[in-house]
């Protein structure tokens, strides 16, 4: 479908967006790939239920499940303007572009050294993946440590010391476990 011709409107609205601009709107629908918002300003979607989409992982900065874990249909939003996608003829828009981010205050406030509580998310064979709260998990990895799989079950609060804040990749790294009480 040529979107210029058949909706230049749309096409219109959609070229004059600059991105880092902040859109409002409602939550049209929820689909498992991500969410369609009905923008305040600008024409309808032709096809869609909203010119504003919203991939997951744009959602929110924690893991969700499902998009309907972060939003509800029928919700106000503002939004992040990202791009013009201009095979679907749709701004492509962040949610969690305008909240805080959880990982750059963690890391802010957390160096190698530090002892942290945590639960034990998941036990891996490279590794066990440890919640930390607000959102972040930090990996207790097998190689080159004295750490073993059968030292963590999954549930089990430990504490752990941090090894490592990686900003750039968002990873924390960890060494333990000794086991919380």
């Amino acid at each position: 479908m040529d979107w210029r011709t058949e909706s230049p409107e749309l096409w219109a609205f959609l070229e004059a967006l600059r991105p880092g601009e902040v859109l409002t709107g409602t939550v049209a629908a929820i689909e498992r790939f991500g969410v369609f918002v009905a923008l305040d300003e600008g024409p309808d979607h032709p096809l869609f239920p909203g010119v504003g989409f919203v991939t997951v992982p744009e959602l929110s900065w924690r893991h969700a499940d499902a998009p309907a874990d972060v939003v509800t249909a029928g919700q106000r939003v503002a939004c992040e303007f990202l791009q013009f996608d201009t095979y679907n003829a749709e701004a492509r828009l962040s949610l969690r572009a305008l909240r805080p981010d959880p990982f750059q205050a963690f890391a802010d406030r957390t160096t190698a050294g530090r002892e942290l509580r945590g639960t034990v998310e998941k036990v891996l064979p490279f590794g066990a993946l440890v919640d930390l709260g607000d959102g972040i998990t930090g990996l207790v990895p097998f190689r080159d440590s004295p750490d073993r799989p059968e030292d963590f079950g999954t549930g089990e609060e430990v504490s752990v010391v941090v090894a490592h804040v990686d900003r750039p990749a968002r990873r924390v790294l960890l060494s333990g476990p000794r086991h919380a009480g």
